[in-house]
């Protein structure tokens, strides 16, 4: 990493603090008073776009969205894989209003959490996983009813770039039980905004919005199917971007046999 890049990854650092801090410190005191869409809207999207902009002009990373035309008019559930932070802005900005899954301790951060907690987020105990489910299944359910989108990182975690990790099923049973379907995305943001570390890489990052996915049924099995099919469209979406190594073909792997 040359110097110049470092100071530049400082600089935006320091002003995605400090923009943090003031932003929640001022929602904090002017969001209650406002409807929960303007209050999403004040919070969350100008915030983030303006993270966006930080993105682009000091660390150089762009985005390409491919598959716009594929978003429901109604909102429902949106399944995407989680290799950075870049896709929590992104996502945050581009559907409105959006509720996600976060750890319950964020919300006791002074003023962050305090601006978080406005934005119905869906707050779950990690160290309790049986519960969390009921949380997601329950409250996610409510946001859906009351139009709002919900973000469900199915992985659980951030993914090092190259590599996927195992669909939970959660998001595929919160669309089958509201009668929705869920809205597939892929990325490949890890590329240029690696999982550990403070490196960040110029370039384009690629989002991929998939056409809506919808149960054969209800019940266990339709959610384990949907969940497979919603999980196979990622991974072969991912592929096809570069992000992982090209599949081997069945003669490939006799070969190797």
């Amino acid at each position: 990493m040359s110097i110049l890049q470092a100071i530049r990854i400082f600089l935006f650092y320091v002003l995605l603090g400090t923009s943090s801090l003031l932003w929640c410190s001022l929602s904090f005191f002017v969001a209650p008073f406002m409807s929960f869409p303007v209050r999403y809207r004040f919070i969350n999207v100008y915030w983030c776009r303006f993270a966006l902009v930080l993105v682009r002009v000091f660390l150089g990373i762009k985005v390409k969205v491919t598959g716009a035309e594929n978003i429901p008019e109604r909102p429902c559930v949106i399944v995407s894989n989680h290799q950075s932070t870049w896709e929590t802005f992104f996502l945050s900005a581009y559907f409105q209003p959006l509720s996600q899954v976060l750890k319950r301790e964020l919300l006791f951060v002074p003023f962050f959490g305090w601006a978080m907690a406005m934005l119905r987020p869906i707050a779950i105990d990690r160290d309790n996983p049986k519960v969390a489910l009921k949380q997601v299944a329950s409250k996610g359910d409510e946001l859906l009813k009351q139009n709002v989108w919900v973000l469900i990182f199915p992985e659980g975690t951030r993914v090092p770039f190259g590599q996927v990790g195992k669909f939970s099923r959660s998001g595929a049973a919160l669309a089958v039980n509201a009668n929705l379907p869920v809205l597939p995305i892929a990325h490949n943001a890890g590329k240029f905004w690696p999982k550990e570390g403070w490196g960040k890489r110029s370039g384009t990052i690629e989002v991929v919005i998939g056409q809506p996915m919808w149960a054969e049924g209800s019940g266990p099995r339709a959610i384990a199917e949907l969940n497979d099919r919603a999980a196979a469209w990622n991974e072969q979406t991912q592929r096809d971007l570069g992000s992982l190594p090209p599949q081997a073909t069945t003669s490939e792997t006799a070969s190797v046999a």
